[in-house]
């Protein structure tokens, strides 16, 4: 045996002990403890033969009537998706990951081995292979290559050279569900099915396309490549979106940081203002108790002086009062009566000018105003399209939506404003002309759009950034517009009554004001009518000509009613929220568009007032 010959011997040894290591480790069933025979992984990542983990699951009642597969190690379900289908055809579908796959195409049972031949190897001998057949996806030594280039059939073969380090993979054949003993090799494009050669003759013969899989496999990988293309550019456009909203959030965070820092030293300059005012009224209060006190202490000591004094003159008049010698009494009269003894001792105590009392009077109402009056800090938020009701309003411009080819002077009655690609578009509702318009400015020239509709608009209401929802009363139509910012009609849905307001409540519902019968009905994107709503109050219904509807931020349904001259607030649900009928010169006469404000303030537009609720 040559040198060369024996490498490869030996390399072909330690693949195989490679290859047996692997199967036993990880290429097993545990359930026939056999190397898989067409496996499948289940959710659980646990890889069993397919038949072996259909015929377990057959055993046990409870993943029978769960539709599922049922792992014998874990015993967690795993759903099919045919389970219509026997249940020896449920794992079919379930294929084993792509590292078993790959570990079995590698160093399975039959798998490739570039180093002996494998013709030589049935024959229980182990050769060098020097070359490896594409077609017939084997190795040969030399004296089984001239015995394959003596066949014509496989004389045309290509082969490659395993003189070098020649990697060669094998081709992973797939048999047929329904033929176990076929492999897939054709391609129904009519039916977009691969399928084997005897699918082709039973059940793809009356179709005009069957190719093989091979002759397509070019357009194929073509096709992959742009898909992976489109993949990897929406990757990157979704990456950028992330980026920017990570971007948006990192300033988000930190403008809540630094806010949050401002509002805690605004609070805290205050709280040390209020400390030292504290400190200022505590000094204050010493400053006069103290005095007091001094003056009530020489008060005191004056007044104890005065008291011994007279205790001292009225002890001498009694010694006198027991004395035997009369002219020591009259003595003691004479001096009493010379030094007044009212006066003796007598110190007058005046309360005038000194402090009698201090009180201290907290006013708690004007305290809880004036710290609710503290301004500590002023947050100001930016919203984009948010109407600001404490500015001045200023007319900026005037769009006249008469346009070119109107047949009568128009009748605009509803209108929404929408930024699509980046342009301000104005969209308007034109009852006299059947028609709904957008305006909008590009190139600084100012273009619209028109959509004839065949019937009466009036109600408008944004559906998402780019499309709208028109009433078209008359013909009992709801239109769905797309703005771009030209007109663009998506779709008619025929409606059973002629609704006049219309407001979008959630991606698929839309609420609907009809009159006769008057009522709020909320559809669905199709026109159905999901429920009726027609509140009662002392049994009579409150709407009587329901006109304009909006939502509010809380997802309630406003309704202006021209025939009570009033606006209800509905849940979807139908509950009344509230009514609001003003009277004398706030009165509504005659109530159409309405909408509501981000701070819950209520617009309503009147043939005579404009009112904010």
């Amino acid at each position: 045996m040559t040198n060369k010959h024996f490498h490869s011997h030996r390399k072909s040894q330690l693949k195989m002990a490679t290859s047996q290591k692997l199967t036993e480790h990880f290429l097993t069933c545990t359930i026939c403890t056999e190397v898989f025979d067409n496996p499948c992984t289940l959710v659980c990542n646990h890889t069993f033969c397919r038949k072996c983990v259909v015929n377990y699951t057959k055993t046990r009642p409870e993943a029978i009537s769960a539709k599922s597969l049922l792992c014998p190690f874990c015993n967690k379900m795993t759903k099919v998706s045919a389970p219509e289908r026997p249940v020896e055809e449920w794992a079919d579908d379930v294929k084993p990951t792509f590292i078993i796959q790959g570990l079995l195409d590698s160093f399975g049972p039959g798998s490739t081995d570039t180093a002996s031949c494998c013709y030589c190897r049935e024959e229980g001998e182990i050769t060098p292979a020097v070359v490896w057949c594409l077609v017939c996806d084997e190795a040969l030594c030399d004296k089984c290559t001239g015995a394959h280039n003596r066949i014509p059939s496989l004389r045309k073969h290509k082969v490659i050279d395993l003189s070098g380090e020649v990697k060669v993979r094998r081709r992973r054949k797939v048999t047929c569900k329904e033929h176990k003993d076929e492999t897939i090799k054709y391609l129904c494009k009519d039916c977009k099915k691969a399928v084997c050669q005897i699918c082709c003759t039973i059940y793809h013969r009356k179709c005009d396309s069957v190719v093989t899989l091979e002759s397509e496999m070019m357009a194929v990988k073509t096709e992959l490549v742009k898909m992976k293309e489109t993949l990897s550019r929406r990757r990157h456009k979704r990456n950028t979106e992330v980026q920017k909203k990570k971007s948006v959030m990192a300033e988000e965070i930190r403008q809540h940081s630094q806010t949050e820092s401002d509002i805690k030293s605004a609070s805290l300059k205050a709280i040390q203002g209020i400390k030292l005012k504290e400190q200022k009224l505590l000094n204050e209060l010493k400053e006069m108790s103290d005095k007091h006190i001094r003056q009530l202490k020489a008060d005191i000591k004056s007044g104890e002086m005065s008291v011994q004094m007279y205790q001292q003159q009225a002890e001498l008049i009694d010694q006198a009062l027991q004395s035997e010698c009369d002219m020591d009494v009259y003595e003691m009269y004479q001096g009493c009566e010379a030094d007044d003894v009212e006066a003796v001792g007598d110190v007058d105590v005046k309360e005038g000018g000194r402090i009698t009392g201090v009180t201290f009077r907290q006013d708690t109402d004007k305290l809880s105003k004036s710290l609710d009056d503290l301004q500590l800090v002023k947050i100001d938020v930016m919203y984009e399209g948010v109407l600001d009701l404490k500015s001045t309003p200023v007319l900026q411009d005037t769009i006249d939506v008469r346009v070119t080819g109107d047949s009568t002077t128009s009748s605009p009655r509803n209108v929404t404003v929408m930024v699509v690609n980046d342009t301000d578009t104005v969209v308007v509702t034109d009852h006299n002309n059947d028609s709904v318009k957008s305006f909008y400015t590009r190139n600084n020239q100012t273009r619209h759009s028109k959509l004839s509709l065949g019937g009466k608009p009036r109600g408008l209401t944004k559906l998402t950034h780019n499309q709208v929802a028109v009433t078209v009363r008359n013909i009992k139509l709801n239109v769905t517009v797309e703005v771009n910012p030209d007109l663009v009609l998506l779709s008619t849905i025929k409606t059973s009554k002629k609704y006049w307001g219309i407001t979008s409540l959630t991606p698929s519902t839309l609420a609907a004001s009809s009159r006769y019968p008057p009522c709020v009905d909320i559809l669905d994107m199709t026109g159905n009518v999901l429920r009726s709503i027609s509140p009662l109050q002392n049994g009579i219904n409150i709407l009587k000509r329901p006109n304009y509807l909006c939502t509010t931020r809380t997802g309630n349904i406003l309704v202006s009613d021209g025939g009570t001259e009033c606006f209800v607030c509905l849940t979807p649900e139908g509950d009344v929220v509230f009514t609001y009928s003003p009277t004398g010169d706030t009165a509504l006469k005659y109530p159409q568009g309405i909408t509501s404000t981000s701070t819950s303030d209520i617009l309503v537009t009147t043939f005579y007032i404009e009112s904010s609720i």
